[in-house]
């Protein structure tokens, strides 16, 4: 936000609370969203597993095998493939911060002239642009740039470490619950107490991920319930023949 003869310029570093947007909150909301979305494939993928076997097998030591199993590879799968992401996003951004640092080094003027450009492009007249990144300059120059231009704010950089462990703690927290539903029952209830609570749950949570995206609920809880629904009568018809065939 820039202050300019008292009056708030709003529109230059903050977004309003309903766009996507950087910052703090629009960290804490992508978090938030990667969270449910890594325990929604915990279920799904989980309960497709844990079915999928109960359709050749009630033994229950063996679907506890499978879903500890399907538990612990989905979730390193999640841990590596997101610490191995936002690890290659955070070299591209320190490589961005390290480019614009040297510009600022070398060509001051000529990246002055681009704030003022970039910040007229946003709905300012020259010559409020012209101040807002003359100020903006002398407080902090690479964090006037970084945020502006490359949307990144030096002080935030995505953290590997931090998404590998929510991704494993929520796929983890996902795939616990069609594991439990199905190992814990009787035989008799095991596959329709599995069944119910899998599409209980893919219910909040396609309800969730809309309500953070500012998106109507229900097109979002049929997609994912009827996903879910048809990994697990996918994999269940498949156990079901393979059981059948002595497999």
């Amino acid at each position: 936000m820039v202050r300019l003869g008292g009056e708030t310029l709003g529109c230059v570093m903050e977004p309003t609370p309903h766009e996507p947007h950087e910052g703090p909150l629009g960290v804490r909301l992508n978090w938030l969203r990667a969270a449910v979305l890594g325990a929604n494939d915990g279920i799904v993928s989980t309960a497709g597993l844990v079915v999928g076997v109960a359709g050749a097998t009630t033994d229950r030591s063996t679907l506890l095998t499978a879903g500890l199993a399907g538990l612990l590879a989905g979730s390193m799968s999640m841990a590596v493939g997101e610490y191995v992401s936002v690890s290659t996003q955070r070299d591209s951004e320190k490589a961005a911060l390290a480019v614009e640092r040297r510009e600022l080094r070398d060509q001051p003027e000529a990246e002055l002239d681009e704030l003022t450009g970039l910040l007229a492009a946003r709905g300012l007249s020259p010559e409020v642009a012209r101040e807002a990144a003359e100020q903006l300059t002398e407080r902090d120059a690479l964090r006037a740039h970084a945020r502006v231009e490359l949307g990144i704010d030096p002080d935030e950089l995505t953290n590997p470490w931090h998404a590998a462990a929510a991704s494993f703690l929520a796929f983890t927290v996902g795939a616990l619950l069609p594991l439990l539903a199905m190992v814990l029952p009787p035989a008799s209830a095991r596959l329709w107490v599995t069944v119910l609570s899998v599409l209980a749950a893919l219910t909040l949570t396609g309800w969730w991920s809309a309500r953070l995206g500012a998106a109507p609920a229900r097109p979002a809880m049929v997609r994912v319930v009827g996903g879910g629904a048809v990994a697990m009568a996918v994999t269940y018809t498949a156990g079901s023949l393979l059981g059948a065939a002595g497999v």
